[in-house]
């Protein structure tokens, strides 16, 4: 019998689609993804089942779309028996490795499949009792980094504004991702049983905090401006208004703080890179590179002033759409390019055919991506879904006080405030609920999404086609709460607050050993 391959499942936080240097970005410098490109398989057409953070991983670890996970934003993902590919790989034998961000709901802390984790997350620990199960933190703490209030970068009004990161590279939060999988690496090279690894950087993820010095690896003057089209206001919807709003960044539009923060996204991005390399170059050392299955991605994408618009959970491309590559001898491998549409649903089907197993608690959406690559499959789309429902960013954005309650959860609510989407290999279409409003845009011919098209009668047919195949994937997971007798139902649609004031994010994750009281006289007021 062949030995199983080991499985090393390298993830960023927040990365667009278009940062790879062998893929066709001419000014970002990758070269250990670039390797993985051309020795591996990069699906060029990979989205996320939920533009962001929780919903995307949620979906990618079961494999299912939100329509079934029921976890739609940052929100609370299922509770119930189900089984992660986690799980089912421990299940075959397989040792599970978390090291990073997994972003998991309700418990920050929950395994989930995983043998054993090494913590770190956005903000702090809560309390000095918790920073026992902080590893990241516990290890800036052991370091003397008692003055550093915020590790991953000032937030709130600073969220988008680059900043170098107030901590060395050698302690940087993703050099210690890249240094605790190389441990965890050489750890298992004496090991019969396979293994699996997530290395999960919280980068590129805002706010952009490259060390020192690679915050000056791009320059800004000689970064490309992003792409806003003339009537770039008829593309937006309301969640990228929200958005906008809720990051600080609807009050105008400055060329160079954007070609700033495009430069230390860039920044981190390589930075991650090299640590790619730095891990790879372990497997490679400790002969296991061949019998490992690599692969590499992101939960969703970033705008970076694309439209004017900044942040995610919108279903354009700078958003939805993500990096993937695979590399495995065999399997994956021969520096191909697949643009057929693929979702980080598919990732967990992936894992588990390679390693000879299943879920068995429910049968994923998903598929796997060797079948993808070999045309196996006939599958023609793939799906994404978000709701805003749940999330207090909404409701302050319109000028209200957010205060959870039942209602939040309801199917008709979650509807009102949901965007769905259907992409193929020639289409996009998605449908906003807030606006009442739908968006068609011809991937071959508008790449850049500059045009939508809905409403366009020469397209029509197609996109019939695209709306129809929506609503029967919706109609056949039972999320037909937004769906009226085969269409879209109304709601009311939603408007920002004409306040600039109303909505700004307020967000200060500190650490638990910060000291945040002022002297006297200093103090709110």
């Amino acid at each position: 019998m062949p030995k199983r391959p080991n499985i090393l499942h390298l993830f960023t936080d927040m990365q667009r689609f278009d940062t790879i240097a062998a893929l066709g970005n001419p000014v970002i410098r990758t070269p250990n993804l670039d390797r993985l490109c051309e020795e591996g398989v990069a699906f060029t057409s990979a989205y996320t089942p939920s533009p962001v953070c929780v919903a995307a991983r949620c979906s990618m670890i079961y494999g299912q779309y939100p329509m079934h996970t029921k976890c739609y934003e940052n929100s609370r993902m299922p509770t119930d028996e189900r089984e992660t590919f986690m799980d089912a790989l421990a299940r075959a034998g397989y040792r599970t490795h978390g090291i990073g961000k997994c972003h998991f709901t309700p418990d920050r802390h929950a395994l989930r499949g995983f043998h054993a984790r090494e913590v770190q997350e956005e903000g702090g620990a809560g309390s000095m009792d918790e920073l026992a199960r902080a590893d990241y933190l516990r290890y800036l703490h052991e370091k003397g980094y008692a003055h550093i209030c915020e590790p991953f970068g000032v937030r709130g009004e600073m969220y988008y504004m680059p900043q170098p990161s107030q901590l060395p590279a050698a302690d940087h939060p993703t050099t210690w991702v890249g240094d605790r999988s190389i441990a965890f690496i050489q750890d298992r090279k004496t090991k019969d049983d396979p293994w699996y690894l997530f290395s999960s950087f919280i980068h590129p993820h805002p706010p952009f905090t490259p060390p020192n010095p690679w915050h000056k690896l791009y320059r800004p003057a000689l970064m490309p401006l992003p792409i806003v089209p003339e009537d770039h206001e008829s593309l937006l919807t309301y969640v990228n208004r929200v958005q906008n709003r809720y990051k600080y960044r609807d009050q105008g539009f400055d060329r160079n703080v954007v070609r700033t923060m495009i430069a230390y996204y860039y920044a981190c991005i390589s930075f991650i890179d090299y640590q790619v390399g730095r891990i790879v170059d372990v497997l490679e050392q400790t002969g296991q590179l061949d019998n490992t299955l690599i692969l590499f991605s992101s939960d969703h994408g970033e705008f970076l002033g694309q439209n004017r618009c900044y942040g995610k959970r919108s279903m354009h491309d700078a958003s939805s759409r993500v990096p993937l590559v695979a590399r495995l001898p065999g399997r994956f491998e021969g520096g191909k390019r697949c643009d057929h549409p693929v979702s980080l649903v598919d990732i967990a089907p992936t894992f588990l055919a390679a390693a000879g197993t299943a879920v068995e608690s429910h049968d994923p959406d998903g598929v796997d991506l060797r079948e993808v690559l070999t045309e196996v499959t006939d599958r023609k789309f793939v799906f994404s879904q978000l709701s805003l429902a749940s999330n207090g960013m909404n409701a302050m954005a319109q000028g209200h006080r957010y205060e959870p309650v039942e209602d939040q959860e309801a199917p008709e609510h979650i509807a009102a405030y949901s965007s769905y989407m259907c992409v193929s290999r020639e289409w996009k279409y998605f449908y906003s609920a807030p606006d009442d409003r739908e968006y068609f845009f011809d991937r071959a011919a508008d790449p850049n999404e500059t045009r939508n098209r809905a409403g366009v009668s020469f397209v029509e047919p197609h996109l019939s086609r695209h709306k129809s195949a929506l609503l029967e994937h919706l109609t056949r997971g039972g999320e037909t709460a937004g769906i009226d007798r085969g269409a879209w139902r109304k709601f009311p649609t939603r408007e920002v607050s004409p306040n600039p004031d109303t909505g700004l994010l307020i967000q200060d994750y500190y650490t638990p050993w910060a000291e945040m009281e002022l002297p006297d006289g200093y103090g709110d007021r």
